[in-house]
């Protein structure tokens, strides 16, 4: 692509992102939303194959319905408060509005859309979309928590642990997986995020900084599937141990970062006396980790059979080591700091 037309682009997200982040008029968040989903649609068909095409016409398509709902229903409540701020909400737009901004973030079941959608783009335009795509919406849902029904942020968030871990059991494709690991993850920020709001960004970071180094790891191996994933430790064994960690991190182990929010939010959801919700969560959660523990078992006990004795091959691009072990760094030692 074009560096000129690239750097465009790049802008658009960042300053459709700011103007969402930075509104408190519904008008101006859409609008911000809107400059978003425009702007990651020319990086998705930047390899123009019809996978890349299909996948980026199902994003549009449900992000714009996504986008009309909430024009729709900031619309409604203007018309029965006179008011366009965002915290002034009554019940029934408050309720279409989230449901927008949950398919919007790919909560099940209203999730349909993500793992297609990341299995046809190029690596480096999934990373954007699991994560700087899911900061707009995140920080409307964050700004509107404590409007939000209960029971729906409960019933969506356990229906997307459930399915983050259920679709994730099956795949080979490691886009996929990935899809179904955002889809979980967003679904323990859901749980909490009408209990506590500030946890739940707490955990949002945290699964930023995850789920980036997971994919810069992926790019740096060049690897999309799990066959390519089990001949990578005989090409750069450092890089893969790390991604092992990373992985074992999105599954929630201890002593790894993705353990803390796992251990704050049931320790939130116990002193709310939502014991059954907890255990409910934590018990789900352990089909996520089946998988985890799946790919890592692939990643290091699996050798291809010609596997040469002689001095390993390095075939890792050297530029792209610095940040993607910055980002393992952060991905693995953050929960002393947490």
């Amino acid at each position: 692509m074009n560096p000129l037309a690239l750097t465009i682009f790049l802008l658009s997200l960042a300053i459709g992102t700011t103007i969402t982040l930075s509104s408190f008029h519904w008008l101006l968040a859409w609008i911000g939303l809107e400059i978003n989903t425009l702007a990651i649609i020319p990086l998705m068909t930047k390899t123009p194959h019809p996978r890349a095409i299909e996948a980026a016409t199902k994003y549009f398509l449900t992000q714009a319905a996504a986008s009309a709902l909430i024009l729709f229903s900031s619309l409604i409540n203007a018309w029965q408060t006179g008011e366009w701020n965002i915290n002034s909400l009554t019940d029934l737009p408050m309720n279409a509005l989230s449901i927008a901004i949950m398919m919007k973030l790919g909560l099940a079941p209203l999730h349909f859309w993500m793992p297609e959608v990341l299995q046809g783009i190029s690596l480096p335009t999934g990373l954007i979309l699991s994560t700087w795509q899911k900061i707009a919406p995140m920080t409307l849902l964050l700004q509107t928590s404590h409007l939000l029904n209960l029971n729906l942020t409960i019933a969506l968030g356990l229906t997307s642990i459930l399915i983050g871990g259920w679709g994730g059991i099956s795949q080979t494709q490691i886009r996929k997986v990935m899809a179904f690991s955002s889809i979980g993850h967003l679904g323990w920020i859901v749980v909490i995020l009408k209990f506590n709001p500030l946890l739940s960004l707490f955990n949002f970071m945290l699964y930023i900084i995850m789920t980036t180094a997971m994919f810069m790891a992926l790019i740096a191996m060049s690897t999309t599937k799990m066959s390519q994933i089990s001949t990578s430790w005989s090409k750069t064994p450092a890089l893969s141990a790390s991604t092992m960690l990373v992985m074992l991190s999105l599954a929630g182990l201890p002593p790894l970062t993705g353990f803390a929010p796992k251990l704050l939010i049931t320790l939130e959801l116990v002193k709310q006396d939502a014991t059954l919700l907890a255990s409910m969560v934590m018990l789900i959660s352990l089909l996520t980790l089946f998988f985890y523990l799946r790919l890592t078992y692939i990643i290091t006990l699996t050798l291809p059979p010609n596997t040469p004795n002689s001095l390993l091959i390095w075939r890792t691009p050297s530029k792209s080591l610095p940040p993607t072990a910055i980002m393992n760094i952060l991905a693995l030692t953050l929960l002393p700091l947490a």
